[in-house]
Order: C-alpha cells, then structure tokens, then sequence
C-alpha cells in the first residue's frame, strides 16, 4: 500500500472542485516550440481551449506536433484571423472578463488581480506583445513583476506563471 502524502495527487484533486473556465487567446506568436510548450501547460490545468491568431502555429503543425506531447489534440483549438476579432468573438459568447497579459504602465500583477470567469487571457506575440488595438479591446492587463535588465520571459512561461496565478486565486477557500 502506498503512503499517501500530502501533495498526493487524489488530495489536490479533492481540494479543488475543478479547473476555472479560461481560454487562452494567442496573438500572433512566432514559435511552433511556444505554442507547444502553451498547449502543454493549458492541458495541465484544465484550459477550455485555445484560441490560435494570425500566423499563430495551430493543430497540425508538426514541430508544434512534437513539443505538445499530444495535448494538441486534447486541448480544443480554433482559429481567427486576428485576436481583436478573437476577443469579438469571445465577448459575444459571453466570456465574463478578457485580459491582455502584458506589462503595461495600468498592469496588475497576476496574483492580484481579481478575476471573473468564464475568463479569456491574450498572450502576445515574444517580439511585439499584444496587438495595440486589442489590448485596448480587453477588460484589463495582469502582468509578471520584472526586475531584471531584459525584463523578458518566454511566453510559455509566462503563461505558466498566470495560470497557476489564477488557480492558487480562484481556489482558496
């Protein structure tokens, strides 16, 4: 029999009544290994789906294939020929709060914001960030602090950073 820990995985699952409803929009992201790397984390916890923009890498690509261990084809994916018309498109269906992740001079940081579900989240282009005119179509921008020289992370990690963010918030009791 095996000793049960306290991080076990049937006592997080008991802990909490299931992943927050958020879709992940992806504006114009470059990388293939990127958008893999996000499909991974958004099969992790429970994303509803991912939303590929512009020349965003969807389902089918093979290097996005590979990096995605198969979550490319458990994670639904649709795609918009821009993430403004995504975030149309979304707010249409309903999507209670929509919010650009990225650094901006109004950002809040990620741990304390307070979200509404069901919940959309833009991640932007590595180089470019969020369109500027769908940044000022979103609700809101959360961001990472930044400390350092480049202040710039990967857009997979970042995603990451975010979404947990969001569970540890959406999760305490």
């Amino acid at each position: 029999m095996m000793k049960e820990t306290p991080y076990s995985e049937n006592k997080l699952r008991s802990r909490l009544a299931g992943p927050p409803p958020v879709t992940l929009v992806l504006d114009r992201l470059r990388s293939a290994h990127n958008t893999g790397n996000i499909f991974r984390i958004a099969e992790a916890v429970g994303v509803r789906e991912i939303i590929a923009c512009g020349y965003t890498p969807a389902p089918g690509h093979p290097k996005l294939a590979k990096t995605a261990m198969d979550t490319d084809t458990m994670v639904p994916c649709r795609q918009c020929p821009d993430s403004l018309s995504a975030v149309q498109m979304l707010r249409a269906e309903g999507v209670r709060q929509i919010l650009a992740v990225e650094p901006t001079e109004d950002s809040v940081f990620a741990w304390d914001f307070d979200y509404e579900f069901p919940l959309a989240l833009v991640l932007g282009n590595e180089a470019l960030g969020v369109a500027p005119e769908t940044l000022a179509a979103c609700d809101a921008a959360v961001s990472l602090p930044m400390f350092g020289e480049k202040a710039s992370i990967n857009v997979g990690n970042c995603a990451a950073a975010v979404l947990y963010a969001i569970i540890a918030k959406s999760t305490r009791g």
